[in-house]
């Protein structure tokens, strides 16, 4: 087996009981979450007691950034070919698509929900590796971890090819590894209330930031782009290539509230840890997801304490509506699969899950969009249309695209190979 995966341990859970579990004192031997027989093996290898839940909300939320937006373009075909029709088609296609600038669509919740669920199992290993090596040695794992998927990231932009003016040092693995360490090195040397602590003081921090220190040219409160002072600082001191141009969207202050993201998932995963009954659980997560749902809203609104909902930038009110769709999605997920085991359905996602970091970069090298386009493209895309409806062509290369990835996913986790950093 290749072994190479960002999470490899098993990750916990834990044991009923009626007092909560310190932080650093998390005992990881809890009997595993067994399967339904009928449904197959779905854990990794080696790996008996990994919430099955946690898995495949990881694998959710990869499958859309692996390129689950190719049904935007059937939406938008739908809605062209019969533009009097139901709105539906245009609510579903927007979004599928990420905001300009401001506001929120269901795409903009995709990356920080992997964070999220990266916090969540943060929560869940981290307490076994201070048990086998102590802080230092849990730290020293962390700090590897996260130098290593850095490099990936600026591998999969390209390193060095263009010169060093052309390597872009922020993008998605880079903040998924800066996110991490931060989580990772807090959640070794700091209780859960601390973090929460931290956590909020760096939202409230970023918003004061952001609104009260002045950008030459600009003054201080302006959130339009490149007026801002995140993209400020992106312009004056991020080196390399920037993805849009004068300022990155995964810029140097902006990974701050980001690493703030990961920090709400590993609050989740210490929740998940606690000793409540299961129903209270779930409860709490979706309890506690709506009440960030409804202070980001408030946050992002036109009240005094204005900080609009911008993903490019991660305003803290971004931060509180995204956490809260994915504590509540996570509250979901836990419920179904490993509270009810219903889990047939999420089979696909939880081979996905296990092998995130290897599919995003296949990925980059072969999308399954564009290989959809070599089984249903040309004529047949056309007398789709033509003979069946408008859009069939476009819905049968997303069919291929989501079958290509589940079916690469599958055959990773079927030979066994994890690429694990």
């Amino acid at each position: 087996m290749t072994d190479l995966s960002i999470e490899p341990e098993p990750l916990p859970v834990a044991p009923a009981a009626t007092a909560p579990i310190p932080a650093l004192a998390l005992k990881t031997a809890a009997a595993p979450i067994p399967a339904a027989p009928a449904e197959g093996k779905v854990s990794a290898p080696d790996s008996p007691s990994r919430l099955v839940s946690l898995d495949a909300l990881r694998g959710f939320a990869m499958f859309w950034i692996l390129g689950g937006g190719v049904f935007e373009k059937v939406f938008r075909e739908l809605q062209h070919a019969h533009p009097d029709g139901p709105s539906i088609w245009q609510i579903l296609a927007d979004q599928l698509e990420h905001v300009p600038w401001e506001g929120f669509h269901f795409e903009d919740l995709i990356f920080p929900l992997f964070v999220f669920v990266v916090g969540v199992s943060v929560a869940l290993t981290v307490p076994r590796r201070v048990e086998r090596f102590g802080r230092a040695g849990a730290a020293s794992r962390a700090l590897r971890r996260a130098l290593i998927l850095y490099v990936l990231g600026l591998l999969y932009y390209g390193g060095i090819s263009h010169g060093l003016e052309g390597i872009r040092w922020v993008g998605v693995l880079q903040r998924i590894a800066i996110a991490y360490l931060f989580a990772a090195c807090l959640f070794i040397w700091l209780r859960p209330r601390a973090i929460a602590w931290i956590a909020a003081f760096v939202l409230i921090g970023y918003w004061a930031l952001l609104t009260f220190v002045p950008v030459p040219g600009n003054g201080a409160g302006n959130f339009a782009e490149t007026k801002n002072l995140s993209d400020y600082i992106d312009s004056v001191y991020l080196p390399g290539k920037r993805w849009n141009r004068t300022h990155d969207p995964e810029g140097l202050l902006s990974t701050i509230p980001a690493i703030t993201t990961c920090l709400l998932g590993l609050l989740a995963g210490v929740w998940i840890l606690h000793v409540r009954p299961a129903a209270q659980k779930v409860g709490a997560l979706v309890a506690a997801g709506a009440a960030l749902l409804a202070r980001g809203w408030f946050w992002g609104g036109n009240g005094p304490l204005h900080f609009p909902i911008i993903k490019n930038i991660w305003t803290s009110s971004f931060v509180l509506v995204t956490s809260g769709w994915s504590c509540m999605l996570l509250g979901l997920f836990y419920l179904v699969l490993d509270v009810w085991k219903i889990r047939r359905w999420a089979i696909p996602f939880v081979w996905i899950g296990l092998n995130p970091i290897a599919l995003y970069l296949i990925e980059h090298l072969a999308r399954a969009s564009d290989l959809s386009i070599l089984f249903a493209g040309g004529e047949i895309y056309s007398s789709l249309n033509r003979f069946a409806f408008h859009g069939a062509g476009a819905l049968l290369q997303a069919i291929i695209a989501t079958v290509i990835s589940f079916t690469l996913a599958w055959y990773l986790h079927h030979r066994r190979v994890y690429l694990r950093v």
